[in-house]
């Protein structure tokens, strides 16, 4: 049986000698095993994670992005618009609430999608992979869903969650604060469920979202409904169609089209604008320029 410790902060997981240890000075580590012994391993580590009964004072996540790479420093607001910030990964229960599918409607929204056998899907700020998982479902054996996420325990949550289904067509990515590491021209859908208002530099990502498209391929964007005082979210986390427009128009995007009928929120489908160039975009700035 798994045996827990819990001394000033440090969580040490052992199954058999192998050793789960985080903290300040040490990260978490999922280990792909087989055997019953090894799902109770990845269980008992998903729940200490969950309770939040093992994590300590951490660096902050923009500290921690700004040692990996040198960035701009982050917006608060962009074209009238305070961001929100990141949710943190203890709030993760959140995302798999019970309440969610009859807040969200998220089965109309996977449907809506239209997600074909094949596709190669990018699940922006996936978090614990609540859309992830029925993604790659949809997709199939042939199709792959690329998970991204600026902080690594919301995709090591994801990554065992897919290891309990056993699903392996999910490639996760560490992203930044200015790049989601993506491939470039390869993707056929990405979808920002909730995410994209917690941008702190929205140029930079969707210039590099936009890079990643295929020619035909969409950015979709599920916000909050700013127009409708009933949704019970709070103004920083709502969008009005008219502001997503404002941001995405400037920046190379065409609106394609929308979904009106999710209770919450905006469903909108964007593509690439092939007659957009940052030169000739009088908004566009040296963050809006496609990363290399």
């Amino acid at each position: 049986m798994p045996r827990a410790q819990f001394r000033m902060g440090v969580c040490r997981i052992d199954v058999s000698r192998k050793t789960a240890t985080f903290g300040p000075q040490a990260e978490l580590q999922i280990f792909r095993l087989r055997g019953q012994e090894d799902a109770t391993l990845r269980r008992a580590v998903l729940s200490v994670m969950l309770t939040g009964l093992a994590f300590v004072t951490m660096p902050s996540l923009a500290h921690h992005t700004a040692a990996q790479e040198k960035v701009p420093p982050a917006l608060s607001e962009y074209k009238g618009r305070k961001i929100a910030a990141t949710m943190h990964f203890n709030g993760a229960p959140w995302l798999t609430r019970e309440s969610r599918q009859r807040e969200e409607d998220c089965e109309a929204m996977l449907r809506e999608l239209r997600i074909k056998p094949g596709m190669t899907v990018v699940d922006m700020g996936c978090g614990n992979g609540f859309y992830s998982l029925p993604i790659a479902k949809l997709a199939g054996e042939k199709g792959q869903v690329l998970a991204v996420d600026i902080q690594q325990e919301m995709l090591r949550l994801l990554e065992a969650r897919a290891a309990d289904e056993k699903i392996t067509t999910i490639k996760t990515i560490l992203g930044t604060v200015v790049d989601p590491r993506l491939p470039r021209q390869a993707v056929d859908l990405i979808l920002c469920v909730d995410v994209y208002h917690e941008f702190s530099h929205p140029e930079r990502m969707l210039a590099a979202m936009r890079k990643s498209l295929k020619p035909d391929g969409l950015l979709v964007l599920a916000e909050f409904r700013e127009e409708d005082p009933a949704v019970p979210i709070k103004p920083l986390h709502k969008m009005s169609k008219a502001q997503v427009l404002k941001e995405l128009i400037p920046n190379g995007f065409q609106l394609k089209r929308e979904f009106d009928e999710l209770p919450w929120q905006h469903l909108m489908f964007f593509g690439r604008d092939e007659s957009w160039t940052a030169s000739t975009n009088p908004d566009a700035s040296a963050d809006a320029q496609p990363l290399e």
